[in-house]
């Protein structure tokens, strides 16, 4: 019995401490990468960095203004193409799908999300720039846009399918209708968690290089409106990190620091909304 004892100890504390250096590799991978950024791009990034356009090649100096302003103009056509369907889409699922239909619709968001990002800026490019004959933000949203619909599908329905079944039944016994019930009392009580997921998926595919290669591609001044080729702070990172010029190289790291930070801070908004989730809904 002793022994028996003594072993279930050695193997508790052995997976105890696995578990904890796991866990101290997780957090230190995160670290050093975010280390690493601050470490080579801090130095250059100030204020003409955040608002002023790239120099002329060969010139050192300038700034990624136009990325920055190019990545927001990507993610909100994305997140017109994407977030209505989506949640749409998630809604039905969880609260008017049967049962065949939406194991279909599942099994192929699933599909759909696990297809490589520049398949998708293929798809944009032949649906969206070859008819249009040019690059534009809009291909470029389009293509990060069908990107976004698995993810805030299957997070919207998994959410409003934590909702208790007693709220539904409620809502009805008081005489409402289905529809009202889920949007009045449904989707407000899961509307922390689904704007959570939102947030999540934006910061999921703002980091996405290859398919804004085949649809917005780059432009080095302002775009104006979002017709244009369109610059964006993946494809800027990439060009200059492959480029021949030092500064270049650096200005390739800040921008990589920007993009982390914004990624970072839609980050820590989702966990700050999610741990705010508990509290009572105003009406």
């Amino acid at each position: 019995m002793n022994y028996r004892l003594l072993w279930r100890k050695t193997v508790n504390n052995i997976m105890l401490a696995l578990t904890g250096v796991c866990a101290l590799v997780t957090v230190a991978i995160l670290f050093f990468i975010l280390g690493y950024l601050v470490w080579n791009g801090g130095r250059d990034i100030n204020w003409a960095f955040l608002t002023q356009l790239p120099k002329p090649v060969g010139e050192t100096g300038g700034g990624m203004a136009n990325a920055i302003v190019g990545s927001a103009k990507l993610l909100l056509v994305a997140a017109l193409v994407g977030i209505p369907v989506g949640f749409i889409g998630g809604v039905y699922l969880s609260e008017f799908g049967g049962s065949a239909f939406p194991a279909v619709v599942r099994y192929t968001a699933d599909l759909l999300n696990g297809v490589p990002s520049i398949v998708m800026g293929i798809f944009a490019y032949t649906v969206v720039v070859l008819p249009m004959h040019h690059f534009s933000a809009l291909a470029g949203g389009l293509a990060l846009g069908v990107m976004l619909i698995p993810i805030v599908l299957r997070t919207t329905e998994e959410f409003l399918r934590a909702v208790p079944q007693s709220l539904r039944e409620g809502a009805l016994a008081l005489g409402a209708n289905k529809w009202r019930a889920i949007s009045s009392v449904v989707i407000p009580a899961a509307f922390r968690g689904i704007a959570t997921g939102m947030l999540l998926s934006l910061a999921r595919v703002a980091g996405e290089t290859a398919p804004l290669l085949f649809t917005s591609f780059g432009n080095r001044f302002w775009s104006h409106g979002f017709n244009e080729a369109t610059s964006s702070l993946p494809v800027m990172i990439y060009t200059y990190a492959i480029s021949a010029y030092e500064d270049w190289h650096r200005q390739a790291w800040a921008a990589g620091l920007v993009l982390l930070a914004l990624v970072l801070v839609a980050n820590i908004g989702a966990r700050v909304i999610l741990a705010r989730r508990q509290s009572p809904a105003r009406g």
